[in-house]
């Protein structure tokens, strides 16, 4: 008889992959990838800016996640669990990206050729585009304490209360670094 993973919570998809025989542990980590990698993808994108290093950072999130599983705890928020382990990846990666453009100073190194962008857009499309360039650019700005806690909550839909967890603060320093990182963009937005 085949089971619905999808419609199982969470705290039961992490037992069965835990517990489970061979095939329900396949089964229900396959459903917790599935219902969180569009969340963990968006979460990855916003920090690292790059759509195949972001799917890249997903499947290493997902791996990592996967080895740790049997040290998560149920009765916490799994996507909150999930949002730290790909911060810490982003994270990593940024560390790995500044220590490769340091060598690139250092030790210069043959570039590809830059291939010109022939998307023709409209007038309207290219004001989107600068107003997007513009709000990255004053999300950028922020100190990595503010903009994470907006991110998660603002972005991502956590609540406070999770991204806490995620970020390992409290509710109330969440809700304080949003307010703040708010006022920090409509500051440099104006």
């Amino acid at each position: 008889m085949s089971r619905d993973y999808a419609g199982l919570p969470d705290g039961d998809l992490v037992a069965l992959a835990r517990d489970g025989d061979a095939s329900a542990q396949a089964l229900a980590y396959a459903a917790i990838v599935t219902r969180h990698k569009g969340a963990l993808y968006r979460l990855i994108l916003t920090h690292v800016r790059d759509a195949d290093e972001a799917l890249d950072l997903v499947q290493d999130s997902f791996v990592a996640a996967h080895a740790a599983l049997g040290r998560f705890d149920t009765s916490r928020s799994l996507r909150a669990w999930l949002s730290r382990i790909a911060l810490n990846k982003c994270r990593d990666w940024a560390r790995r990206r500044r220590v490769r453009a340091m060598l690139a100073r250092v030790l210069p190194i043959e570039t590809a050729a830059e291939v010109a962008d022939d998307r023709v857009g409209s007038e309207a499309a290219a004001i989107d585009r600068q107003s997007l360039s513009r709000t990255l650019a004053a999300l950028d700005a922020l100190p990595e304490a503010l903009r994470a806690p907006l991110i998660l909550c603002a972005i991502e839909g956590l609540s406070q209360s999770e991204a806490a967890e995620a970020l390992g603060l409290s509710a109330k320093a969440i809700e304080l670094r949003v307010r703040r990182a708010r006022a920090a963009l409509r500051d440099a937005m104006e």
